[in-house]
């Protein structure tokens, strides 16, 4: 029993992150009657008050976020036009990404610059991972190539981990500095406890795809091991 436990406790404390939000954000994503507008709807209505006329919210089937070079929000397709806790609560906190944007807000230009700078390499290293090293040792019989292989894919994923850390404090400055005042103008009282639940769920998300990105460099560490043990045995 205790071998057990101690065998899945990783795969929980991996996947219950992303279990947690997903749940969350589809629990509070049920169809209110009594809602005046839809999350597209008072999007645009915040964006007008705001003097953010660059921006343009759009759908996406997707992941919700904010893109702050083409200044479009895009939000999912079974949120944008439901009129819903999570709809306007998402649409509301990508809001605040943009309003981040339009203040210079230092941590969200820093986790831009990193993304551009290391586009490439992150696409050379996904690509990697998704040969895999032992695929990689089998096809070109190199231990140089697979080593510098190794070591692309653990930059990428290091690289990961890292913008995924510096965007942790954006996100929770999204949700609870700029989108949590704007929803308490027009959420009742009653519905501000769900909102908080939602922000909250929008603000981790890139944490849980931290924890994913450690879980494969670990991976991808244990696996060269594996192979370099085998070499040497040769």
């Amino acid at each position: 029993m205790i071998k057990l436990f101690s065998f899945t406790l990783p795969f929980l404390a991996l996947f219950a992150p992303s279990v947690w939000v997903n749940y969350t954000l589809k629990k509070y994503n049920k169809f209110l009657p009594d809602m005046p507008f839809t999350g597209k709807e008072l999007g645009d209505k915040i964006l007008q008050e705001q003097n953010i006329s660059n921006v343009l919210i759009k759908s996406i089937k997707q992941t919700d976020h904010y893109n702050p070079i083409e200044k479009q929000i895009h939000i999912g397709e079974d949120k944008i036009n439901k009129k819903s806790i999570t709809s306007i609560a998402v649409t509301v906190h990508e809001i605040g990404h943009a309003i981040q944007d339009k203040e210079n807000y230092k941590p969200l230009l820093l986790r831009q610059k990193l993304i551009e700078k290391t586009i490439i390499f992150q696409r050379v290293g996904s690509f990697l991972l998704i040969i895999g090293l032992p695929s990689i040792f089998a096809i070109t019989k190199s231990p140089l190539i697979t080593f510098l292989a190794a070591i692309i894919i653990m930059g990428c994923l290091s690289t990961n981990v890292l913008i995924h850390l510096i965007t942790l404090p954006v996100e929770f400055d999204a949700s609870f500095k700029r989108a949590l005042p704007i929803l308490q103008k027009y959420v009742p009282k009653k519905n501000m406890r769900q909102c908080r639940s939602v922000l909250r769920a929008a603000a981790f998300t890139y944490l849980a795809q931290s924890i994913v990105s450690i879980f494969r460099l670990k991976v991808i560490l244990f696996s060269f091991i594996s192979i370099l043990k085998s070499i040497i045995r040769r």
